[in-house]
């Protein structure tokens, strides 16, 4: 995990845990850190703005200031029910994790009887959870994609052909049921699309990608189109 979701992760624990509190040893032992690695964390995390109580002694630890949650959110047993459906459907969408952690965040704010109504409706939907795809080459795909920087790729093609590629991400794509990486190859030196399934390691370098932009892509398939006009 990198650093940056390991703050966001902590921060959320910290906030679940109300006014218990949670101990340095737990935490370490959660994200699997040192405990001077999470001592660290929180310094970050207070010196960014966060709430952050701590607690001494037996039973003592550190928590988040409640001025430090949500609002009250207003949102209908279904409208709720439909973001847990949505995450919970799309496990190997790009920054599901983020998604799953920001539906946590909203469902902990509802009132008590809007919430206990969607965990009901919620026990009435059912997916099909298949395997996601490994967490360091999500982590390392949604890096490469929001930093805008090269990332080293070992892939096996449909014909089971493997081959290490430098590609530069321009987009994510679900279509047909499956996740895609679309970017600029550099051993191909064109645009291609990578199944996220056939990718089996991936590191993100230190290079910027060279600025290929989407419209190189082409047109989108007829059946995909934008996350951000779905809600127009």
């Amino acid at each position: 995990m990198k650093r940056v979701e390991r703050l966001h992760a902590l921060s959320e624990m910290l906030r679940r845990s109300g006014t218990r509190g949670v101990s340095a040893e737990r935490l370490a032992g959660v994200f699997e850190v040192s405990m001077r690695t999470i001592k660290r964390d929180l310094d970050a995390l207070e010196n960014s703005g966060a709430p952050i109580w701590s607690r001494p002694g037996p039973g003592g630890g550190y928590g988040l200031a409640t001025g430090g949650s949500l609002p009250p959110v207003s949102l209908s047993p279904a409208q709720a029910m439909a973001l847990m459906a949505a995450v919970a459907a799309a496990p190997d969408a790009p920054y599901a994790d983020l998604a799953a952690a920001g539906v946590r965040k909203i469902l902990d704010v509802l009132d008590p009887k809007t919430r206990a109504r969607a965990d009901e409706l919620a026990h009435r939907v059912w997916v099909n959870a298949l395997p996601s795809s490994s967490r360091a080459i999500k982590s390392a795909l949604e890096e490469a994609m929001a930093e805008q920087r090269v990332i080293r790729i070992r892939y096996t093609s449909r014909d089971g052909t493997s081959t290490t590629r430098d590609v530069e991400p321009v987009l994510f794509a679900s279509t047909n049921g499956r996740w895609y990486l679309v970017g600029w190859c550099r051993l191909r030196n064109a645009m291609r699309w990578f199944t996220v399934s056939g990718i089996e390691r991936a590191g993100v370098t230190r290079t910027a990608c060279g600025g290929h932009a989407i419209h190189e892509v082409g047109e989108p398939p007829a059946n995909a189109r934008p996350v951000h006009g779905l809600g127009e």
